[in-house]
């Protein structure tokens, strides 16, 4: 089994930053892309930041040069971080972070997983 937990998430006013983190935990062989995407009321989930193992990161067109995407691949912590900065109201939304793992049950294909989403709130 493999869980993501993510943390970081709040309130916080027009221009300000949060850091969004997420661990992955359980029968781990190996953790590929990391990414983190979004949902505000009435949208579609979208993809906010990914990054490779190799650690190539791709950003969408309206956080690019504000966020950060990153990882720490030590086996204590294996976790995708989500650095934000001059935040805009339009950031709100629920940030779920995913990856795609391999493990002893998926060790040719590897499966996603997701975190339980946490609340990002941009108050003007």
């Amino acid at each position: 089994q493999v869980q993501l937990v993510e943390s970081g998430g709040g309130l916080v006013q027009a221009g300000g930053s949060l850091r969004l983190s997420c661990a992955a935990s359980g029968s781990i062989i190996r953790i590929n892309n990391m990414s983190w995407l979004r949902q505000a009321p009435g949208k579609q989930r979208e993809l906010v930041a990914i990054i490779s193992s190799g650690g190539t990161t791709n950003y969408a067109v309206s956080v690019k040069g504000r966020f950060t995407i990153s990882r720490d691949d030590d086996r204590n912590k294996n976790t995708v971080y989500l650095q934000m900065n001059s935040l805009k109201p339009e950031d709100t939304a629920v940030y779920y972070c995913n990856a795609h793992i391999t493990t002893p049950t998926y060790y040719l294909s590897g499966r996603d997983y997701w975190g339980q989403g946490t609340q990002v709130t941009v108050s003007s």
